[in-house]
């Protein structure tokens, strides 16, 4: 029997019971987050004095690290099937676009698993892409167990990456709006407000277990004087250039990769990342080292520019070959360096810039992820909340907005993940009709009033059955499944019965309209029916006119 709930959550508009959901799956992937900080920070204080920090190891560690955690990867994943293997940030919004958002149990535990090893073991990798994975992964966990519709596990998919976000960097606004512009590209109030409640409890529990702190609060950041913003657009520029020939190369590095098999792609990162922390300590791991030294008034030109390049290789060398785990910390290190750089190149020409090194490395480091990711807003929000300082918006847009006109624009940088999406063969666009119509389940539009016809009656007895079904049609059971009985309309068929019986294809309860119209519309004709649990057990009908009055009359 159909609950009424799921007759509410099948339509595109808001409900308390959808919120409900969003909450329950905020907090089931926020815990799962924090317990994979905890994994990461629990292994790596095995070897480091500060979590993050492997400057402090000798030379044979640094080198080890890498090489060893590439080999356990390797291990891991090659005992895998080759269905779980794909992860990351652009496979979750493959997912999300074309399979509403389902991730299997398996590739979840496998990306919690993968990226706790190479965060521990020092490659030049974010926490955010395993979050984004992980909470995709509980809320599929969570529809599963309810049989929730497609249309409603979509949402809820949002929902789980949003908290995975704020549970790992406290940032819940930030995370709602990156699940807006990089994952959904689509904004509705009716998953609008689950995906806030979800982001909310994602960074309650945050700051349940970690305290309640803003991660960069405590950086000096100088306000930046009216007669100082050219500068800033100079900056701007600078930065465009430098995120258009990271987006270049890091395509590029995984286009090439992309041919190569498993064993020899992880080898090339664990070796490439041991030889540059041999050389530049400060480039293993996220974005610590090199956001310590971007604030640190000791910082040097030429130490800035060396650990900027040797991050940015670390990164395509990590990401590019496929080592899981995500972009935005390394980019957050990257931006961070160019700011601080920026600052000291200008301090000779402009002696007063020197004192705002410490904001042009704010700026820069969520300026860059903003460009590289094309998630200007969502990078713009999440400097306010890292730093808990809004004086930094105005600031922000004038380095962000000619930077990223001329990444795009002038330079042909693209959004990395669709890119990723484009090498890999992985689809993500979807016509408008179809998303539009992905929107809202069978459950809400199909008829109830359906009348089941025993197999075997006679044409007469078949008659009298249609007098009392409403729109005069029946449904019987088939070997091959179901058959829609109707009063015959076609006056040059000769056949001397005036049934017609044709065959109509099933979806379940949980299917959404999209499916209805892929099945019914190269004919623009014929009807849907739909079951509970299987095949055999219809509880509604969709016919073509139904959807075609659905979407005519701008339901969608």
């Amino acid at each position: 029997m159909l609950a009424d709930y799921k007759f509410k959550l099948s339509s595109a508009r808001i409900s308390l019971h959808l919120c409900l959901l969003g909450l329950l799956v905020g907090a089931l992937a926020s815990g799962l987050i924090v317990l994979f900080q905890l994994s990461v920070s629990g292994l790596q204080h095995l070897v480091l004095i500060e979590s993050g920090d492997f400057t402090g190891l000798p030379m044979w560690m640094r080198a080890a690290l890498p090489i060893l955690g590439a080999g356990v990867i390797y291990l891991l994943v090659s005992r895998t099937d080759t269905a779980y293997r794909r992860m990351g940030i652009a496979y979750v919004i493959h997912r999300v676009k074309c399979h509403y958002g389902r991730i299997s149990l398996t590739s979840g535990v496998g990306q919690f698993v993968h990226a706790v090893v190479a965060l521990a073991c020092g490659f030049s990798v974010g926490k955010e892409g395993p979050a984004v994975h992980i909470g995709a992964t509980a809320a599929t966990m969570m529809s599963k167990r309810w049989e929730l519709p497609d249309n409603t596990m979509r949402i809820l998919s949002s929902c789980g990456i949003a908290a995975g976000i704020a549970a790992i960097f406290n940032t819940p606004l930030a995370g709602v709006i990156f699940v807006l512009e990089v994952v959904l590209r689509d904004y509705k109030i009716h998953y609008f407000l689950p995906i806030m409640l979800a982001a909310i409890i994602g960074a309650i529990i945050y700051r349940t277990v970690f305290g309640d702190i803003h991660v960069y609060s405590h950086l000096e950041l100088v306000r930046i004087p009216l007669d100082q913003y050219p500068t800033l657009l100079m900056f701007g520029l600078v930065l465009g250039i430098v995120a258009a020939l990271f987006n270049h190369s890091l395509l590029l590095v995984t286009r090439k990769a992309s041919t190569l098999d498993l064993g020899t792609r992880f080898a090339i990162a664990g070796v490439a990342t041991a030889l540059i922390a041999v050389v530049v300590p400060g480039a293993m791991g996220g974005e610590y080292s090199a956001v310590t030294l971007a604030h640190s008034h000791n910082a040097t030109i030429l130490g800035l520019l060396v650990l900027l390049v040797a991050k940015a290789l670390a990164t395509i060398a990590a990401i590019g070959l496929g080592i899981p785990g995500g972009l935005i910390g390394p980019l957050y290190g990257m931006g961070a360096l160019l700011g601080a750089m920026v600052a000291l190149i200008l301090s000779p020409m402009l002696p007063q810039l020197e004192a705002y090194q410490g904001i042009y490395a704010a700026i820069g480091m969520t300026a860059l992820m903003g460009v590289c990711l094309n998630a200007p807003m969502a990078s713009l929000l999440a400097l306010v909340e890292l730093t808990d300082d809004a004086s930094v918006i105005l600031p922000f847009l004038l380095v962000t907005l000619p930077a990223f006109l001329l990444a795009h624009e002038g330079l042909g940088a693209r959004a990395i993940f669709l890119r990723q999406l484009d090498i890999m063969g992985l689809e993500y666009r979807v016509p408008p009709l179809e998303q539009a119509l992905q929107k809202t389940g069978v459950l809400a539009l199909m008829s109830r009033d359906i009348v089941l016809a025993r197999p075997g009656l006679a044409d007469d007895e078949l008659l009298e059955l249609l007098k009392s079904a409403d729109q005069h049609r029946l449904l019987r059971s088939t070997e091959e499944g179901q058959e829609l009985i109707t009063l015959h309309a076609d006056f040059t068929d000769h056949s001397n019965s005036a049934l017609k019986q044709e065959p109509v294809p099933g979806l379940p309860t949980r299917a959404t309209l999209a499916e209805v119209y892929r099945l019914l519309e190269p004919k623009r004709g014929g009807a849907v029916y739909i079951y509970l649990d299987n095949p055999d057990t219809p509880v509604g009908l969709i016919t073509w006119p139904m959807l075609h009055k659905f979407f005519r009359g701008g339901e969608v």
